[in-house]
């Protein structure tokens, strides 16, 4: 099953959550934090404004079903740089002519765009951990840089004519795997050390060195950037395979299997659970394995062996390992823990 909502409806639907009790509008320093409704499923947005329309926003959560939002973007849209930690979401922009009408943003990837006066769909697949960070700017924002002298890397051209004060241009573009520097910065502002004015000067200078980054890679000099758009019925395979893992936790087949029972070869399956899912076939088996495994640890009525053998692990000691590499804290104590 999918929920579609459109923006008047998901705000009718936070009215409504928050009358029911739910603590939906929560504020923060330096903006607000909107909390989904426990209907879509669990997960916060934290808008945090910066001078002069900067603006740095944070997502993280996982929806309960499928879910497909329809928004209207207006003229006066920001130019974005997005940045996705974990999880993928398919986007349709019907009608367009400069863009791809369908295309898919995936984890440990990031994009730059301004996509003014059309409507996008944005769908999510159900109970996966998705994490973006945005970093909006309004595009007057630029009008006082001197973007014609930019030395010896110039702009790429839909940028330049943006900063030059179109802001009709509409583009959406890949840059491909986050660099490590990239990543750190998005990083630091998650975990942002600071409050008040220091708060404010240090998420402007990482947001601006963020977009610097954005704009220095994205040249007329450097296209042959990565861009990574998966192929929609290989993105449905992924899905199949991811399926058939969770259905067999506790007897999964071999990663040539998988491929056969899905219809994708071997490089493919491996390459597309990377840029889907942020990580490898078996990787993701395991995570599946430990977070199935925290939940059953929270019943004080089953033992450390029974939890293991719930989730696919033969040996006892090798899944206490296993959490502890993932938790930093043994099974045992993690259950004795919630039991206090």
């Amino acid at each position: 099953m999918t929920i579609e909502l459109t923006d008047t409806s998901f705000t009718e639907l936070q009215r409504q959550a928050q009358q029911q009790g739910e603590h939906i509008y929560q504020p923060v320093d330096l903006g607000i934090q909107y909390n989904l409704p426990k209907r879509l499923g669990e997960g916060f947005e934290r808008l945090l404004k910066l001078r002069q329309g900067l603006t740095i926003y944070i997502g993280k959560g996982a929806f309960q079903q499928r879910f497909r939002y329809f928004c209207q973007h207006p003229s006066a849209f920001p130019l974005v740089s997005k940045f996705y930690l974990s999880g993928s979401s398919r986007v349709q922009t019907p009608g367009t002519s400069t863009i791809d009408e369908d295309y898919w943003e995936v984890a440990d990837q990031h994009y730059l765009y301004h996509l003014p006066d059309l409507v996008e769909v944005e769908e999510w697949p159900a109970n996966q951990l998705i994490y973006v960070v945005m970093v909006c700017a309004d595009a007057d924002y630029f009008t006082t840089f001197d973007t014609q002298n930019t030395g010896q890397s110039p702009l790429s051209a839909p940028l330049q004519r943006l900063f030059d004060g179109d802001t009709s241009q509409c583009f959406h573009q890949s840059l491909g795997k986050m660099s490590p520097a990239v990543r750190r910065l998005v990083q630091q502002i998650v975990a942002c050390p600071y409050t008040g004015l220091m708060q404010q000067l240090y998420l402007e200078s990482k947001a601006l060195e963020l977009i610097a980054s954005q704009l220095t890679t994205w040249t007329d000099d450097n296209r042959s950037t990565e861009r990574v758009s998966p192929n929609s019925q290989d993105v449905e395979q992924l899905y199949q395979a991811r399926d058939i893992l969770v259905q067999r936790v506790n007897n999964p087949p071999s990663l040539m299997e998988l491929a056969r029972l899905v219809g994708l070869n071997d490089r493919k399956l491996k390459q597309g659970f990377r840029h889907l899912f942020g990580t490898t076939v078996f990787g993701y088996l395991c995570d599946y394995r430990m977070q199935q495994a925290q939940r059953l640890l929270h019943s004080p009525h089953i033992t450390v062996a029974q939890v293991a053998a719930q989730v696919g692990y033969r040996n006892p000691e090798a899944f206490s390992t296993a959490f502890r590499r993932k938790f930093a804290v043994g099974p045992k104590a993690y259950q004795l823990r919630q039991r206090g």
